[in-house]
């Protein structure tokens, strides 16, 4: 998918707009409280993310697609400290319309919007064990988590691990939409993990079973790992409907990983 233009949804893949910067006139301006459902509901997702340890200090944002506005946390708050008024107001383009700032993580999100249309909700975190995984080499080129378990593969399939820029860099929202992989969640090399959902609980759910996904990799990292069987991987994500496109044993995932000129883990078992 390129990383330029507009989705069915009409949510622009290639960054925020160029008045998102600016805030608008009072005339026009809109808060979360125009929202107060859909703004609710992000509320409770941001004390849900804290609480299961996802979001340390500021970190991590989030954001829910509502009719044809999104609200997105704004910049510099705390998700567990979130109140409606700490809530932006953007249009499917990331034209900043109320509220404060927001997240300088705009192009990251409308990213993930465009990639999947039927989604409605995108988290974005600095969680330990995504962070830590995301500054290892990638467990094969589609996917830097293997399959070690099938809760992993229930809700989020495979996550690829895409290249570093810059926190708030609007690269990054183009590298989300030009990878030719499908994914509803993928780890930002040295930095996090974003993670888009139908609705926000879904969303949420989501990033923390990919937390835990990351955790046991790490935990078996150079060790004698038993992934999933093949046949097993593809039934159980076809089965959820989740992404699945590459090898689903460690050999094989190696081999590709060489031929797309993605160096394999380190330490990688080579048996199912």
């Amino acid at each position: 998918m390129s990383g330029t233009g507009t989705s069915s949804s009409g949510v622009s893949s290639s960054g925020v707009s160029s008045t998102n910067a600016s805030s608008t006139n009072a005339s026009s301006s809109e808060t979360a409280a125009e929202h107060a459902t859909a703004g609710r509901l992000l509320v409770s997702a941001g004390r849900a993310l804290v609480a299961a340890g996802l979001s340390p200090g500021s970190s991590g944002n989030v954001s829910v697609r509502d009719g044809d506005r999104l609200l997105m946390t704004g910049t510099g708050t705390q998700l567990g400290d979130l109140a409606l008024a700490d809530l932006s107001v953007l249009d499917l383009a990331g034209t900043h319309l109320g509220g404060p700032a927001p997240s300088k993580e705009v192009a990251l999100h409308l990213a993930m919007y465009a990639k999947d249309p039927a989604h409605t909700a995108v988290v974005h975190v600095h969680s330990p064990s995504a962070v830590a995984l995301s500054c290892l080499e990638p467990w094969s080129a589609h996917s830097a988590v293997p399959p070690l378990t099938p809760y992993s593969l229930m809700r989020v399939g495979q996550v690829p691990l895409l290249p570093f820029v810059a926190p708030g860099d609007p690269a990054m929202g183009a590298l989300v939409g030009d990878s030719p992989l499908p994914f509803r969640a993928a780890l930002l090399s040295n930095h996090g993990a974003v993670v888009s959902g139908e609705d926000l609980d879904r969303a949420v759910q989501s990033t923390i079973e990919l937390e835990e996904a990351c955790r046991i990799a790490l935990l078996t990292q150079g060790a004698a790992r038993r992934l999933i069987a093949a046949d097993q991987v593809r039934a159980i994500t076809a089965a959820w409907g989740m992404p699945w496109t590459g090898p689903a044993d460690e050999a094989g995932a190696s081999s590709a990983a060489v031929s797309a000129g993605v160096s394999p883990a380190a330490g990688a078992d080579t048996g199912n």
